[in-house]
């Protein structure tokens, strides 16, 4: 029996997959979580009874990208599938470099979805044709790359949480870390994309498809 630990800010959505990965003879739930915290708190104390972890990428308190750093750091040996609403051309390619089995879409079939968790939890990893295509293209330096591919980890999520209108005083609080450092973030971001204001940022940023 694969046991996961579903970590998704959405009761509903937690409830849906619970359902999905119950209707599997081999797939169990093991626990929920509803944040990066959650997560972490959940895995220090029944970590021996979870085989993969299914990991939202866009959460409060902590991010996704933030929580996966620390489950890596954690609990190396444990697969984490990470699922999002966000296209995997647009995300997929940050988490697997930051040490995720695998990128599957929300809007991915059910049965693939199920596919993917077996194939992390035997210790492989998940990857799409299009998302196997854009990690061999990035890796033979073919591919053009996205002024906001060239940013840090943190450096995006600054870029993110502007876009979807949180002051920088909000993003701090959410980051755990001072608003100085956002501000740094901010202005360094703004260089490498040779953006002028959060005006270009955030039209940047909504087409680009970085924010719901």
């Amino acid at each position: 029996m694969i046991r996961v630990l579903i970590v998704d800010d959405h009761a509903v959505v937690r409830h849906g997959l619970k359902q999905i990965l119950n209707d599997c003879g081999d797939l169990g739930v093991a626990g929920e979580a509803g944040d990066g915290v959650e997560a972490i708190q959940w895995l220090r104390r029944h970590g021996q009874a979870c085989q993969a972890v299914l990991l939202d990428i866009s959460m409060p308190k902590r991010s996704g990208l933030d929580t996966l750093a620390q489950l890596r750091h954690e609990f190396p040996r444990l697969p984490v599938l990470v699922l999002s609403m966000y296209p995997e051309d647009v995300v997929g390619l940050r988490t697997l470099k930051a040490g995720a089995a695998g990128y599957i879409s929300k809007t991915s079939a059910p049965e693939l979805l199920v596919e993917a968790i077996r194939q992390v939890a035997s210790g492989r990893k998940y990857v799409s044709p299009a998302l196997a295509e854009q990690l061999a293209d990035s890796i033979a330096g073919n591919a053009r790359e996205a002024p906001h591919e060239r940013l840090s980890d943190r450096e995006y999520q600054t870029l993110c949480l502007i876009a979807s209108g949180k002051s920088l005083t909000q993003i701090a609080e959410e980051l755990n870390i001072s608003v100085k450092t956002v501000s740094v973030y901010r202005a360094r971001l703004l260089e490498k994309m040779r953006l002028k204001n959060n005006a270009e940022l955030i039209r940047y940023a909504l087409s680009q498809g970085l924010v719901a």
